[in-house]
């Protein structure tokens, strides 16, 4: 089963926060308190966020975290890589040599075919579409909706 691990979740989560409320400068607390996440883990999900260019920090008595872009110019794909690493559905998907098969095998396309697909899609969704969403009618109660193990 392709899964995607509880802190890169936990990030989309936070992130929808911020894109929900784009205009603010909000705290690592403030985003736990309305995310439902542990203070500790907004801020383990922030650092990656802020290293991949997605969030800016901002310090001082006002200080905290927005979103670097425009919610539309952040696909899903670029959160789960800022969190995961390069996203491929096997090894050989996106890195030559891995596989001693690799020479005389007839799957390895279609993976690729496959990968590709399963990019574009998490590229064609972004945080403004999670923000639009009905289901979050008020960003200050955003479930923690993708659940993953």
């Amino acid at each position: 089963m392709l899964r995607i691990t509880r802190l890169t979740d936990y990030a989309t989560v936070a992130l929808t926060v911020l894109a929900c409320e784009q205009a603010s400068v909000l705290s690592a607390s403030t985003l736990a308190e309305r995310t439902g996440l542990e203070a500790s883990t907004v801020a383990k999900v922030l650092k990656p966020l802020a290293q991949a260019g997605l969030v800016q920090a901002y310090r001082g008595a006002n200080g905290g975290y927005r979103l670097a872009r425009a919610p539309q110019e952040i696909g899903l794909v670029e959160i789960l890589e800022a969190m995961e690493g390069p996203l491929a559905m096997t090894e050989c998907s996106i890195h030559d040599g891995q596989c001693g098969l690799e020479q005389d095998c007839r799957v390895r396309p279609n993976w690729r075919r496959i990968n590709d697909v399963v990019m574009e899609a998490l590229r064609s969704v972004s945080l403004a579409d999670l923000c639009r969403s009905p289901a979050i009618a008020d960003p200050r109660a955003i479930p923690l909706a993708l659940h993953v193990e």
